[in-house]
């Protein structure tokens, strides 16, 4: 990267930091048009916090050029204010889809392949237990075939005494590896999808071998700062959320009340699972990414070759390279990336022709609620806006 550049994208990112918090909504184009939710959409909305038990949700939903939007359910616990309508939230891993397309970028510039393994590029760092980087190639990584443990030692998920106490905390992406590989791979490379952390920490680490840059400037570079996604942003150590933003929530044992997990570091997340975004800069890149704009037609449809995902095969999840695949009720199917963190969830998607999208935000969650959640107002949230548009 040229000095040029690198001070460029230095004052760009310091922008972004500093606005973020005061940035002005995204106003409709000449192009489109707000309208407002229809009353089956605002239904859906509430049922989220009815069936589901989440404590505050906002969507955001495109039909062609018209765009609509609806929230339920309070901001913070105890004071019945809203979700404000441009929340920033943590969106966990569907940050995973926006490393995916760096790396699918820097494939079609040629400055790497997606069969190129991983010892390549990181010589020496996947090994032992029987996991070897020389056998795993980056199209693995993405796709979650690799075979790679899924290891997070970093504490603070046991109760909530142990997240007070490490909410702050942080590791280094080698201290993250250096433990998954204490583990023995859980299949060999390429032979089956399981779901790992892990692949996204290393294809991260691979941006930054590829680029000499950070993982946290190139997707800025290449993603945040083309699509003018304002409220989209890495946030390092940074344990604060921007405002406007909700609070957020979580359970750590079923029965137990809900614990504010707002303030948090997530730095080890990284291209795995660290961006604060909104749900409508979340509908605009993928929106942008099914429509071609971010990547050439080699590496989209590369991107969306897919992979069954036998743990949920009963909703019919199929997984490109960071990408979902869902069937519809009414045909076809919707691309995504479904995104979890301690107190948030991030659902929703595109129609595979780019026309509807919805993104659904939620705070107060926990592993047991998750399934429920997803069947009983999630899932059919996003199906009836795919299906059915905004009429």
């Amino acid at each position: 990267m040229s000095v040029l550049r690198l001070l460029l994208l230095t004052c760009v990112v310091a922008v972004i930091a500093a606005t973020a918090p005061a940035a002005e909504p995204r106003r409709a184009g000449p192009s489109e048009e707000r309208t407002a939710a229809p009353e089956w959409l605002s239904r859906d909305t509430e049922a989220v916090v009815r069936e589901a038990g989440a404590v505050g949700v906002l969507v955001t939903a495109r039909d062609g050029q018209r765009r609509a939007r609806a929230r339920a359910g309070v901001a913070e616990l105890g004071t019945g204010r809203p979700v404000p309508w441009r929340s920033s939230v943590r969106i966990g891993s569907s940050t995973k889809a926006f490393t995916a397309t760096v790396v699918l970028q820097l494939v079609g510039e040629g400055r790497l392949a997606l069969e190129d393994s991983v010892e390549r590029w990181l010589p020496g760092v996947v090994t032992g237990h029987g996991n070897d980087g020389r056998a795993i190639s980056v199209r693995q990584l993405l796709q979650h075939t690799s075979g790679l443990p899924a290891a997070w030692p970093v504490p603070g998920g046991e109760s909530a005494e142990s997240f007070e106490e490490h909410r702050y905390d942080a590791m280094t992406f080698a201290e993250i590896v250096e433990a998954a590989m204490e583990l023995p791979p859980s299949s060999a490379p390429g032979t089956r999808f399981t779901y790992s952390n892990t692949n996204y920490v290393l294809a991260a680490m691979i941006v930054e071998a590829v680029t000499g840059n950070s993982w946290a400037e190139e997707v800025t570079s290449r993603i945040i700062v083309p699509l003018e996604l304002t409220r989209t942003l890495v946030p390092g150590h940074q344990p604060y959320l921007p405002e406007p933003h909700p609070h957020t929530y979580w359970k750590f044992a079923e029965g137990e009340p809900w614990f504010d997990t707002t303030v948090l570091n997530v730095s080890e997340m990284d291209g795995e699972g660290s961006l604060v975004s909104t749900p409508r800069d979340l509908e605009r890149f993928l929106t942008a990414l099914t429509r071609g704009e971010l990547l050439g037609p080699e590496q989209l449809a590369a991107m969306r070759t897919t992979v069954p995902v036998p743990e949920y095969e009963r909703w019919g999840l199929r997984y490109g390279l960071g990408l979902m695949w869902f069937p519809l009720s009414c045909g076809g199917g919707y691309w995504t990336h479904w995104g979890d963190t301690f107190g948030a969830s991030t659902r929703g998607g595109v129609t595979e022709d780019g026309g509807r999208a919805v993104v659904v935000s939620t705070t107060g969650n926990a592993d047991h609620l998750k399934v429920e959640a997803e069947e009983k107002a999630l899932g059919p949230l996003t199906d009836h806006v795919l299906c059915r548009g905004l009429t």
